[in-house]
């Protein structure tokens, strides 16, 4: 069960894997958060059973760092300390004591290998930790949303070929691009859902080709760093007008864009809601935080 906050409500979906099976999505629903977190969480637990399940939650962008390296050149039992002196220079808190991931970017040929490093400060981990113990949920995974977002854009992969994903939601844009399932680049771009809804059909026009030309130059790049990946298309989940953003990029893009339907790769039919490509969006990364295979 993902326990994901975003902005003023709590997203939860639970999805279930069986083996040659489409994942199922068996809850997804939002909450309002009233007071504050603590007291939707305590609220939550209660009515829908947290305790039941082993639970995952998002960090905000704020209370990290994702941040490309070269891989050290140590063996794997010292990476993070190798990396943890590397980020001193990079990120803008302490790393002393912070909490370090480190997610390998496969290569061919004979690139230099490259890895994300994640970062977090030690209070924001503690904190969150602290947080669900006190309302006796069983947190077990704290993940980021650039993951979260890879483990939906991964079932749209076809053989073979990179896949590019681009998530609008109230927060900024976050582009994706995966292979052969694993997460290759990662990018936020300034532009959000909630920003092209208030927009006039000028200004939301103008936003849409600046997206455009954003998206191009990052595919542009993405192809020269990393030739041996033929990106095939671009999905779209959008909170607002799923459909006229993927029509607006497709013009202005040279590969195919296409709506991401849920439908295509998950089950939900006890799940009507989660037809709207709209409803899609806003729950995805709260999905995507559902489908985490632990290693």
């Amino acid at each position: 069960m993902s326990v994901v906050r975003h902005g003023d409500r709590i997203d939860l979906a639970h999805v279930i894997r069986m083996p040659g099976k489409r994942p199922e999505i068996r809850l997804c629903e939002s909450f309002r958060v009233e007071k504050n977190e603590a007291d939707a969480l305590f609220r939550l637990g209660q009515s829908r059973g947290l305790r039941r399940y082993r639970c995952a939650a998002l960090l905000d962008e704020n209370e990290y760092r994702l941040v490309q390296l070269e891989a050290p050149s140590v063996p794997p039992e010292e990476r993070v300390q190798a990396l943890r002196w590397r980020l001193k220079d990079v990120v803008d808190f302490s790393v002393d004591g912070a909490a370090i991931d480190v997610v390998d970017i496969p290569t061919e040929g004979g690139r230099q290998a490259s890895v994300f490093a994640v970062v977090a400060p030690a209070t924001v981990i503690g904190e969150r930790m602290a947080l669900f113990h006190e309302k006796k949920v069983p947190l077990e995974v704290i993940d980021i949303p650039e993951m979260a977002v890879r483990n939906v854009a991964v079932l749209f992969e076809e053989a073979n070929r990179g896949l590019a994903f681009l998530a609008l939601t109230q927060g900024d844009g976050l582009l994706t691009i995966t292979y052969r399932g694993e997460l290759y680049l990662s990018r936020r771009i300034e532009i959000a859902s909630d920003a092209l809804a208030q927009a006039d059909d000028e200004r939301r026009g103008q936003m849409l080709e600046r997206l455009a030309l954003e998206l191009q130059r990052t595919l542009d790049n993405f192809d020269r760093q990393y030739g041996f990946i033929s990106v095939s298309r671009l999905l779209v989940a959008s909170e607002f007008d799923c459909a006229g953003t993927t029509a607006a990029l497709g013009q202005n893009l040279y590969l195919p864009v296409q709506a991401a339907d849920l439908g295509a790769v998950l089950e939900f039919a006890a799940l009507p809601e989660l037809r709207s490509a709209e409803r899609q969006a806003q729950s995805l990364l709260a999905i995507g935080a559902a489908l985490r295979i632990d290693a």
